[in-house]
């Protein structure tokens, strides 16, 4: 069942007035679809924000304009604020609900893989998987059970049940989930005996130095005498 958001139409799209609405709290929005004229609207932010939390980025919305009207869309772009972390602007795109659509699914990893248990590492390199539908049978996720996977293991896009509400058109060779060996600790390179000193080259050979230089100095000696 599609989640009621009320909007209101914009005839004003004066910055002054887009601002002014945005400080109230509602989000400038547009409504468009196939062979439908766009429509300017405002929703409030807060309800907007909850539905998708709630429902999901594919969630059918029934938007109702202006206490009249009512549309089935799904929020198709959204842009926010990096400073002030709000949304400033929406676009909502009109599904026919009796017509098949393409879109990306989250993935949900469900369950503590037994590769990891052991040390193995669980990769997951498809966080969306893209399936084609009705509006009112788009799943919300689509759950991976890795409760079974060892190291080495992986589940691909065609390990994945088929359902009879979407049809699954990502690639069947996509990797979902692996379980890696654990990286190997590279090995300490081995070290001397801190108290071993270390050699002194030619310290010897100083000392002979003198020694043959104090031994002619002597043989000087003997001779003037």
């Amino acid at each position: 069942m599609a989640t009621v958001l009320k909007a209101n139409q914009r005839k004003n799209l004066k910055q002054s007035v887009t601002r002014e609405l945005r400080l109230e709290g509602n989000v400038p929005s547009v409504v468009y679809g196939k062979d439908k004229q766009p429509i300017t609207v405002a929703v409030n932010s807060l309800e907007l924000l909850k539905t998708v939390r709630d429902e999901g980025k594919n969630a059918i919305i029934s938007l109702d304009i202006d206490g009249g009207e009512t549309v089935d869309v799904m929020l198709h772009e959204y842009q926010i604020d990096p400073l002030k972390d709000e949304l400033i602007h929406a676009d909502f795109y009109i599904v026919n609900m009796s017509e098949e659509m393409d879109v990306e699914v989250p993935v949900h990893l469900e369950g503590e893989a037994e590769g990891a248990k052991e040390g193995g590492v669980v990769q997951q390199p498809l966080y969306e998987l893209a399936v084609r539908a009705k509006p009112a049978d788009i799943p919300e996720e689509v759950v991976v059970d890795i409760s079974e996977l060892n190291i080495g293991d992986s589940i691909l896009v065609s390990d994945l049940k088929a359902s009879s509400k979407y049809e699954i058109t990502e690639d069947p060779d996509t990797t979902i989930v692996s379980v890696t060996p654990p990286e190997e600790m590279p090995e300490e390179p081995e070290t001397e005996d801190a108290d071993v000193e270390p050699e002194v080259i030619n310290e010897k050979g100083d000392d002979e130095g003198e020694d043959e230089s104090e031994g002619e100095e002597a043989s000087d000696d003997e001779d003037k005498e």
